[in-house]
């Protein structure tokens, strides 16, 4: 009966291609670890950091404005894949898409509005303060 070969024969082009990746791969490796350079420096082992020195631990604390910032960019970057998602349906989705996107869109701005109107935003120094020391250190009155 016509159309009824086995499914497993039109992997074979895949698995061709996985066999020459994998070749290819483990070729490209060990011609760099036999052609490649084999030195012992006194600063191979260290880690490069830009050409800075390394001095003390790479164990530091973070502040807790730290996390709420990227939860915030975390947040703020999904919905942004869901308006892109529905810019993708557009013309699918119709008036009804467009008017949930636009109900979406108001949520963020709400929530934007609150974490802004909480301070989690405000994650430098506060800069009435900066400019009332300044004015107290050089004696300027208002």
């Amino acid at each position: 009966m016509p159309g009824t070969e086995n499914h497993m024969s039109a992997f074979w082009p895949l698995l061709l291609y996985g066999g020459l990746v994998a070749f290819l791969l483990g070729a490209i490796l060990l011609l760099s670890y036999v052609l490649g350079q084999h030195h012992k420096d006194r600063a191979t082992d260290l880690p490069y950091e830009g050409g800075v020195q390394q001095t003390g631990s790479a164990r530091l604390r973070f502040s807790a404005q730290f996390y709420l910032v990227a939860m915030l960019f975390v947040i703020f970057d999904v919905e942004a894949v869901f308006i892109m998602l529905w810019a993708l349906g557009l013309y699918d989705l119709g008036w009804a898409g467009y008017l949930g996107v636009g109900i979406f869109v108001v949520q963020l701005v709400v929530v934007l509005i609150y974490e802004w109107g909480i301070g989690a935003l405000d994650f430098g120094p506060d800069g009435k303060k900066i400019i009332k020391a300044y004015r107290k250190k050089f004696g300027i009155k208002k």
